[in-house]
């Protein structure tokens, strides 16, 4: 487990502020030399070593209160920061507030802007990000007009940090790129820049512009070469290991990670060599290097013990954990694991508590330690349900809360509906008294007009019922080849009256209803060669078609992509084949010009009489479709340009339906179905050098 996961929201958000509260040096006046430059020589202290900041500036506490505007800010700052890095974020707020306080009453922007910093920080801390967000724009605001350029690009970055947290990229990428721009203007100082460019890193690095990134690590690290500060090389290279991680260049992002050790080792930032070692137990966990990530896992816990760091303590125990549970050390791996979840548990931290059991039922599990991992199983889903509930319980509350105010709006603007209706009556009052008087001079204008009303109303009236004929023909109707679409199909369907029809044709046949389901072949590739809108003209002329090939009473439906589907009511059942060898040629034979091109096409065709009654019991017309369906799937698959058609069913006692619906042409090739294979005369004439040997129940 990594201190800072290099992939999460966590580590970007913690390596941003990290970067802004240690580069934050704000260039304002001090009036008392001796706070002045005890408050310098502490800026750095908090950031690395925050216990004894916190002492330094407790002793200046006093003198810093009773100093001028300035200090008292600068120094209110530094103390808020330190509690914050100390792990007292709710006394960091406190002070937050207490410089914004001091900011108003002195109506000083620049204060100000510094308070609404600081309490985005503390908020951030807290975990109330959209508090914090709201302080860091109220910070940018406050900044906009003031001389002080270095707190100007702070309070800019900051702002575009808030919009990369919330995911908008494309409002924050712009911040960094003007805090960059006007923190080159400042010559005697090269911290701004360095804050700058560091953020842009860690931006990019979030919107996966890995090159883009490199480029400016690149030039982030040469700056912090040049100023000499470790504490600027720590930053640039925590930076860096983020980005390899995030990138996969893994042996890259351990080298950062190695030298970040060297250098905090260096400084003496003990927390900072806390979470360094952690991340390196965690890189070396990734590669299956156990004993060498149980070492530093072991020094991570002795580096957070000595500087009572519990987050990192904790980290550093689970991570422990981890490496002996994967050597084989089952009891200890537990002891270390369970050391850790005490900690998050203790600090009541769900999500990350969460994720660590389920790391810790995964690792018993490859342990072979079953009982332990179900319970740790069980404790996750536990902490998953109290998660869920909490959220489902917030979201509720803001339902409830839109709800609320949708009301009140409603009741507003149905009071001003009333406003207006009443204004209006009182208009149409006035309007009649008028009208009485003049109603004698008037009255046969009047009747003119209440006839020409009346003519009008009956005009709406009429043009409306055109305009709901029209809305009923295109709900049933496909726009493109304007036949039926599939909607009114299945609602004609529904309302069919299945009355069988006994009617004898001339030779003596039996009238019965079809089905015809046809699929255009090769259509993909039409598409795909000739672009979408060839298309279009092939699906509009095959419905063309098949007006012509079919009658008026036969249904013809646009079924779906490239299908179509035909409902003849009343056909001799002698006549299915001839109707479907009509179909394929009256397909084959249409030539569709397209461009310069003239385009030819076929169809696959599957069919079956209507209704299907194996045993005398009629199939619903969904079942019958879906075997029509199959059937064209065997036209499909057997060459295309041909139909395949259902004449009925034998041997049911030796089957059952559903079988021969799960494999149709295994029922045929069996003898329990009736099949009849058409093909035009061009692709009958092409297959009469390869002829097919006749299968049981299938017709010519």
């Amino acid at each position: 487990m990594a201190a800072r996961p290099p992939s999460s929201l966590s580590f970007s958000l913690a390596c941003r502020r990290l970067a802004a509260a240690l580069a934050f040096v704000p260039m304002l006046a001090f009036g008392q030399p001796s706070v002045d430059a005890e408050l310098a020589a502490t800026r750095e202290m908090v950031r690395f070593v925050p216990g004894e900041a916190l002492r330094r500036l407790g002793g200046i506490e006093a003198a810093a209160r009773r100093a001028p505007v300035a200090t008292r800010a600068e120094f209110l700052f530094l103390y808020s920061d330190a509690f914050r890095r100390a792990g007292d974020p709710r006394q960091a707020l406190a002070l937050a507030d207490e410089l914004v306080g001091h900011g108003r009453s002195q109506g000083n922007d620049t204060v100000l802007a510094k308070g609404e910093l600081a309490r985005s920080y503390a908020l951030t801390a807290l975990n109330d990000l959209p508090g914090a967000h709201v302080a860091a724009f109220e910070s940018e605001r406050r900044a906009a007009g003031i001389a002080d350029i270095a707190l100007r690009v702070q309070t800019i970055i900051t702002a575009g940090q808030a919009f990369q947290e919330q995911g908008n990229y494309p409002a924050a990428l712009p911040k960094f790129q003007a805090a960059v721009d006007l923190a080159r203007t400042i010559e005697d100082d090269q911290v701004p820049l360095s804050m700058a460019l560091n953020g842009l890193v860690l931006l990019l690095t979030d919107m996966r512009q890995y090159d883009k990134g490199w480029e400016v690590q690149a030039e982030s690290m040469a700056l912090a070469k040049r100023m000499r500060s470790r504490g600027r090389q720590a930053i640039a290279l925590l930076s860096e290991y983020g980005l390899a991680m995030d990138s996969a260049q893994y042996d890259r992002a351990r080298a950062a990670l190695l030298e970040t050790l060297k250098v905090v080792r260096q400084l003496g930032a003990r927390q900072m060599e806390a979470a360094t070692l952690a991340n390196l137990a965690d890189s070396y966990l990734k590669d299956r290097e156990y004993p060498r990530a149980a070492d530093y896992a072991q020094q991570a816990v002795a580096a957070a013990t000595a500087v009572n760091e519990t987050k990192y303590l904790a980290v550093a125990r689970i991570n422990l954990g981890q490496a002996y549970l994967n050597m084989g050390r089952v009891a200890e791996g537990r002891q270390q694991f369970e050391a850790g979840l005490a900690l998050y548990e203790k600090g009541r931290n769900l999500p990350q508590l969460q994720v660590v059991l389920a790391e810790y039922g995964n690792a018993l599990e490859r342990a072979g330690d079953y009982r332990n991992a179900i319970s740790a199983y069980h404790r996750e889903r536990a902490i998953s349900n109290e998660l869920f509930a909490a959220q489902r319980q917030k979201a509720m509350l803001e339902l409830q809360h839109k709800y609320d105010t949708e009301k009140k709006q409603r009741q507003i603007e149905a009071l001003r509906q009333e406003n207006r209706v009443k204004g209006a009556e009182l208009d149409n009052r006035r309007l009649q008294q008028r009208i009485w008087w003049l109603l004698a001079v008037v009255f046969a204008l009047a009747a003119v007009i209440v006839g020409l009303l009346y003519r009008k109303v009956r005009q709406a009236n009429a043009q409306l019922e055109v305009k709901n004929l029209e809305l009923k023909q295109q709900s049933t109707l496909d726009p493109l080849t304007s036949l039926y679409n599939r909607r009114h199909f299945q609602d004609f369907m529904r309302t069919h009256a299945l009355a069988e029809r006994r009617q004898q044709a001339a030779a003596g046949d039996e009238l019965v209803g079809a089905l015809f389901l046809l699929d255009v072949d090769h259509f993909k590739h039409i598409n795909d060669s000739h672009g979408h809108a060839a298309g279009d003209a092939v699906l509009k002329t095959i419905a063309a078609g098949l007006r012509d090939t079919l009658r008026e009473t036969d249904m013809i439906v646009r079924w779906g992509g490239e299908e179509f589907l035909a409902f003849l009511p009343a056909v001799p059942r002698c006549g299915l084949d001839e109707v479907a060898r009509r179909i394929l040629r009256g397909v084959s034979s249409q030539a569709i010009a397209y461009g310069d091109k003239t385009l030819r096409v076929n169809v696959s065709v599957g069919f079956a009489p209507y209704p299907l009654a194996p045993g005398g019991t009629p199939l619903s017309w969904e079942r019958a479709v879906n075997l029509v369906d199959m059937a064209l799937y065997m036209a499909k698959s057997h060459g295309r340009n041909r139909a395949y058609g259902i004449h009925g069913f034998n041997g049911l006692e030796r089957t059952t339906l559903e079988a021969i619906e799960q494999d149709l042409e295994g029922a045929w090739r069996n003898g329990f179905v009736d099949m009849a294979v058409v093909q035009d005369e061009a692709a009958a004439a092409e297959a009469q050098s390869a002829p097919v040997a006749e299968l049981p129940g299938m017709a010519a």
